[in-house]
């Protein structure tokens, strides 16, 4: 899906319109000329909430250091941080899109703290009982796997359907993600939809 025109773009960027895009299974990226595309691929890769994998790694490496985990504390910041690196599909118009969505109530981050300071985390949409995952980042080791691990707790916790991760990395293997079909993904937005869940 491509917006095409300048003024097109900045009108699906409006809330409202962001949220039925990211509601039909479409997802926002910027180019390296800052130009906005939106996505609907037909393999699309998820956690299932009834069935992930947290490693026992870093179950065993989080006993031994202290990270605090909060909960939309400073999710700009957190949008930031996945934005601030050599090459980001997360551009400064995205970064002000995101912005009026939170205001809206409709993103959310999970947020790894280390000695007062945020080393990691993730942001993401969320819609009734799915979860639309966008980025993670982490200045110290495993900040971003503990960031995911208290998100399915979470969303698992608040009777969420759906943790959408859009592509498959082996970051996200390791926590049991898999890749379906359009046709069984809309099946679990459907689901997700009938959820008056509350992040």
């Amino acid at each position: 899906m491509n917006p095409g025109k300048n003024s097109d773009t900045k009108e699906l960027l409006k809330p409202g319109n962001m949220l039925r895009l990211y509601a039909s299974g479409a997802f926002p990226m910027a180019d390296d000329n800052g130009r906005i595309n939106w996505f609907m691929p037909e393999i699309r890769t998820i956690i299932p909430l009834n069935n992930y994998n947290i490693p026992r790694s870093l179950k065993s490496f989080l006993k031994k250091i202290n990270y605090e985990i909060r909960f939309d504390y400073d999710c700009i910041e957190v949008i930031k941080g996945c934005a601030d690196r050599e090459r980001t599909w997360i551009s400064n118009e995205l970064i002000e899109a995101y912005k009026r969505l939170h205001k809206r109530g409709n993103v959310h981050s999970v947020e790894t703290w280390y000695e007062g300071k945020l080393v990691g985390g993730l942001y993401g949409i969320t819609f009734r009982g799915a979860f639309f995952g966008e980025s993670m980042f982490s200045r110290k080791p495993q900040a971003s796997k503990a960031a995911l691990y208290k998100l399915i707790e979470h969303l698992n916790l608040k009777d969420f359907v759906l943790l959408d991760v859009q592509y498959m990395t082996p970051h996200l293997k390791m926590f049991g993600a898999i890749e379906i079909d359009f046709e069984e993904y809309n099946k679990l937005l459907y689901s997700a939809y009938t959820r008056a869940c509350e992040f």
